[in-house]
Order: structure tokens, then C-alpha cells, then sequence
């Protein structure tokens, strides 16, 4: 159990010491997607989806998400964060949504999870707001992109 970080001795679940580790630039990208019926694509497109402003609302979802990712994942640290960016596109060849979020700190940890929970509840908000007219979406493909900062440096996904 020594290599599973997030255990002590005994095996019971603990929080990282990061302590001594030294803050660097951090940043992290994560991806996701939303599929959903054509017809629900092409109503947020116009404007007539029953919750209003759909894709807006997502990505001020994720936005906030990541901001609180502390208090949802346990043994996460919280992070001040310097940047958190997420992005919600159409996308006509799922159909449906391609999420994508970028987040940014300076920090003695990495923000990868940041950008995961930014994803995730943002298309999740997608989901809440579009379901009134299409019960059949999906979420998926969610996964961290990039990440930079910290002993391990840069990762980029291929």
C-alpha cells in the first residue's frame, strides 16, 4: 500500500501532506461531450429550448464547479485558482456538445481535478436543462487533456 498516496500505514483514506512540495505554475485541460438527439441540437441552436440560455448556463456551472471541487471530491486540497475557462460547443458530427475546460494556479498541487469537475458538471447542467426534450442524452469521454506544472512537468494527451 506504500505507492497508493492517499492511504497511511493502516490503510485508512488521508489527505496528502503537500507541505514541502513547491508552488509552480499549474495548469490542466479536461474534455467531455454530451450526445444527444439532432433535434435537440438544433432546437438550442435556435433559441426554443424550454430553459432558456443553455449553453451559457453550463459553462458558468462548470466555472463554479471547479471552484468548489474541494468540497466535492474528499482529500482534494482546495486551491485558489487563477483562471478557469470552460467552453461548451455544438457539435453536429456526436450530435450534440463538446466541453472542454481550462484551469489555471499557482500552487504546491495540480489542478487536473479542477478541470475534471469544470467538465463534468457542466455538461451535467446540459443534461438538467435539455432532458425536457430529449431523455435519451449521454454523457461521455470525460478526460484530462493537458497538464503542466509541478516535479512531473508537462503531459499532453495523444
Amino acid at each position: 500500500m506504500s505507492d497508493l498516496t492517499h492511504l497511511d500505514e493502516a490503510g485508512k483514506a488521508r489527505m496528502v501532506d503537500v507541505s514541502s512540495k513547491e508552488v509552480t505554475a499549474r495548469t490542466a485541460t479536461a474534455a467531455g461531450t454530451v450526445n444527444c438527439q439532432r433535434e435537440t441540437l438544433e432546437r438550442e441552436r435556435a433559441g426554443t429550448s424550454p430553459k432558456g440560455s443553455v449553453i451559457q448556463t453550463a459553462e458558468l456551472a462548470g466555472i463554479m464547479a471547479a471552484k468548489r471541487t474541494s468540497e466535492l471530491i474528499p482529500l482534494c486540497h482546495p486551491l485558489s485558482l487563477t483562471l478557469v475557462r470552460v467552453t461548451v460547443e455544438a457539435d453536429d458530427g456526436l450530435p450534440g456538445f463538446r466541453v472542454s475546460s481550462e484551469v489555471r494556479a499557482n500552487a504546491v498541487t495540480g489542478v487536473e481535478m479542477e478541470a475534471l469537475t469544470a467538465v463534468s458538471v457542466a455538461c451535467l447542467t446540459l443534461f438538467d436543462m435539455l432532458k425536457a426534450i430529449d431523455r435519451s442524452m449521454t454523457i461521455g469521454d470525460v478526460h484530462v487533456t493537458s497538464k503542466t506544472g509541478g516535479k512531473s512537468g508537462e503531459w499532453r494527451r495523444e
